[in-house]
């Protein structure tokens, strides 16, 4: 049986990167409902990201969104950071809310805008030198819509001497992460659509680049647990983007969907190293909250992580191997589900008080006062939000 005393151990190195624009107005593409006492500033956003490592004890770092969360002073800001026990993560670049990026941004046929694009993740890396960041994460909406738009070869040729101008200019200590969407909201062909494209574009640029794996990104009953495997299998996986989705991608709060499903993809990093320090796979939540409260939400969506992951160090593993190696199917499937029926709310209200912290983080949250002091205060301004 598991150690109980080693799975606390393996709790208290978790770290989970929260993402500055789930504490502003975000949500659909179609409407983003405006909540009382959303942060006018990225420093308001480190504030109620402070909030959440208060009463997790496991969320101390902040990813950035690049020109979300733009200031004059990135230094200033990362020092603002550090004063309220925080550092902050990664830069998200944003290539895909420019009139130009309409046939796409560094895979567009114009050499024009390609540049435009590349000096806008280059201008990232210059933050990160500022912050101390250490990830430049890359999304691109890049694609085409209709047969023939473009050349599916070509795109990819502009795509990889793109990344590797970026590549280049990284520090020894930085790296690149890529993500894979499989469509939206190019509907035709998507230029990193899966694992394998993103895979292939990081093996051709060097050890600094590696893949990003958003939960949401793929299409329903695809085996996500079995790609990260095979990522930590060739040192390949950089980071999540922990959310969910019914359908498509919703960035819908980590494990609403299949907790199941965030079980046994925490298994799978459990199993293969990557809760390591050494494996150095960021862990980022990468949500909306548009018609819940953000602060709790982003909480709750914490614990739902901390939660799947003491279900995944609880596995058997002695007992697991055994049942594999004899080809005892139903006992290997009944160690997992051992696990993953285990309620490990008393476990972690346990750790949480031995480390000080209120056993029922919402709760604590909820009488903190914090919610009823940042509506009365953030009166005015303009509120954070991606203009949706």
């Amino acid at each position: 049986m598991p150690d109980i005393a080693a799975v606390k151990a393996a709790l208290a190195d978790q770290r989970i990167e929260t993402p500055s624009w789930g504490y502003g107005n975000s949500g659909t593409r179609f409407k983003v409902f405006a909540q009382a006492g959303v942060p006018r500033t990225p420093r308001e956003k480190l504030d109620d990201a402070a909030k959440v490592h208060e009463f997790t004890g496991i969320a101390p770092k902040v990813a950035l969104h690049i020109p979300w969360d733009t200031v004059d002073d990135y230094a200033a800001l990362g020092a603002y950071a550090k004063e309220r026990g925080l550092e902050l993560g990664a830069v998200n670049s944003n290539t895909f809310q420019d009139d130009d990026y309409k046939l796409g941004s560094v895979c567009h046929p114009d050499p024009r805008i390609r540049r435009k694009a590349v000096e806008h993740l280059l201008a990232c890396v210059d933050i990160m030198d500022a912050t101390g960041s250490k990830d430049l994460k890359l999304w691109f909406a890049d694609g085409t819509n209709y047969p023939g738009q473009d050349d599916i070869v070509a795109r990819q040729d502009r795509l990889a001497e793109s990344l590797a101008a970026v590549y280049e200019r990284l520090g020894d200590d930085q790296r690149l992460l890529l993500e894979y969407k499989f469509f939206e909201p190019a509907f035709y062909t998507t230029d990193v659509p899966d694992w394998g494209t993103s895979y292939l574009q990081c093996m051709k640029l060097g050890d600094k680049a590696q893949v990003v794996v958003d939960t949401g990104h793929h299409a329903p009953g695809t085996n996500i647990e079995f790609i990260v495997a095979l990522l930590l299998r060739e040192k390949k996986l950089g980071g999540f983007d922990f959310n969910s989705r019914f359908y498509a991608d919703d960035d819908l709060m980590v494990g609403a969907a299949d907790p199941f499903q965030l079980f046994r993809i925490l298994y799978e990093v459990a199993r293969n190293g990557g809760f390591d320090p050494v494996t150095n796979v960021a862990f980022m939540l990468d949500q909306c909250h548009n018609i819940e409260a953000k602060i709790p939400a982003v909480i709750r969506s914490v614990m739902n992580v901390q939660e799947a992951t003491a279900k995944a160090l609880l596995v058997d593993r002695e007992a697991l191997g055994a049942a594999q190696a004899t080809g005892d199917v139903l006992a290997a499937n009944a160690v997992l589900m051992d696990a993953y029926n285990t309620d490990v709310r008393p476990l972690l209200a346990e750790w949480r008080e031995e480390r000080g912290l209120r056993p029922d983080p919402v709760a604590g949250y909820a009488a903190s006062g914090w919610q009823e002091r940042i509506v009365a205060e953030r009166v005015g301004g303009e509120q954070a939000g991606w203009g949706a």
